[in-house]
């Protein structure tokens, strides 16, 4: 994957610095700020436009954007998707010296609300249309499917590509594929469903006709599929997990820092508390190659979760790929491990995530 040379990233901090085209205190000492700087426009012999990165702490980390400009600047010629690039930071990685999931999740996130605010779409973190803030409507999410052929390492650079369309009057659902920007090499894919939710009485609604010609305008024409229904498990049923789980983590607090703008916890603190009551051994031995989650209930900062995993017994026996000549499937299918998961309120029992899990054997290095 494409590598940000650090004596070509520390020459440039150098020159902009000399410039004045940033703080010569301000940006070192403090933690949360990050002034983004453009590189130059080729690394070697690649020359596929600038990557926008970020000088944070006095290190070069990573960024986002596709080069200089506003947010719509990163639309794609017709308009319906959206794609924007990253370097993967070093405290984005984990054990196995990439990016964690949570990584990833987080980066599909922050190109989905980008995505929407280069429509013009609201900034309240809801995404919501005209219509939809003067109903007091917003989306919540319902489910999530994220395949990892190939994670990303430290400083590798990736293009995500993102789309939304209308899904009858249920609500809609958002696309994304993620590609090694140096090789054009498809790495990932997800998808995601999403319900109307009124805002003041928490109940789902359906979706007007009022709404849906806010944004079908900027769907594709045609459906597009990031990961093909077809004997895919991105639709498949996930059972609820019974007592007793095999392996369970309990009294799972939310951190302040779990909360996201809309004052409950961020969809990607589920991910990690699903993972916290698998087994260490398969930590160790596998990665995680694809996972799915519906969404049950929101949960707040004064909930106490319970994690349960066990080894799903009924999953089928071979893993179907996708088309586009990737797969999530392992090439040995002994291989592979699948679970399923619950998150739940402790005490109530209320389920506040389903999920199912497959892990493919690491690959010796």
């Amino acid at each position: 994957m494409l590598k940000v040379p650090s004596n070509m990233l520390n020459e440039q901090i150098r020159m902009i610095t000399q410039c004045g085209f940033m703080g010569r205190g301000s940006i070192l000492t403090c933690r949360h700020q990050r002034n983004a700087v453009v590189l130059g426009s080729g690394f070697g012999s690649l020359n596929k436009g600038p990557i926008m990165a970020v000088v944070s702490n006095g290190i070069v980390g990573s960024g986002t954007g596709s080069g200089s400009g506003t947010l719509a600047d990163r639309l794609t010629e017709d308009g319906l998707s959206y794609k924007e690039r990253f370097v993967v930071r070093c405290y984005e990685v984990g054990i196995n010296k990439t990016a964690t999931i949570e990584t990833v999740a987080n980066l599909l996130q922050e190109v989905g609300c980008n995505h929407a605010q280069s429509l013009g779409f609201s900034i309240d973190g809801f995404a919501t249309t005209p219509t939809m803030r003067k109903l007091h409507l917003i989306w919540v999410i319902a489910r999530m499917h994220i395949e990892i052929y190939k994670y990303p390492a430290w400083n590798d650079v990736v293009e995500i590509e993102t789309w939304f369309q209308g899904e009858g009057r249920i609500g809609n659902r958002r696309d994304w594929i993620l590609k090694d920007y140096a090789t054009d090499q498809v790495i990932g894919r997800a998808t995601s469903k999403w319900v109307m939710m009124n805002q003041d009485t928490r109940r789902l609604q359906k979706v007007s006709d009022d709404v849906r010609d806010d944004y079908l305008v900027y769907c594709p024409r045609e459906p597009r599929l990031a990961i093909p229904e077809e004997n895919s498990n991105s639709l498949r049923r996930i059972p609820k997990l019974e007592d007793p789980a095999e392996n369970f983590k309990r009294g799972l607090v939310p951190r302040r820092a779990d909360l996201d703008m809309n004052q409950h916890v961020n969809n990607v603190t589920n991910i990690g508390w699903v993972l916290e009551s698998l087994p260490q051994e398969v930590i160790d031995s596998h990665e995680l190659q694809a996972i799915t989650l519906d969404y049950r209930r929101e949960c707040h900062h004064n909930d106490i979760v319970d994690s349960l995993t066990s080894v799903d017994a009924k999953a089928v026996s071979r893993i179907q790929g996708t088309n586009y000549g990737s797969t999530a499937a392992t090439e040995n299918k002994e291989d592979l491990r699948q679970f399923l998961h619950l998150l739940r309120v402790s005490g109530d029992g209320l389920e506040v995530n389903r999920g199912c899990t497959e892990w493919r054997k690491k690959h010796a290095r």
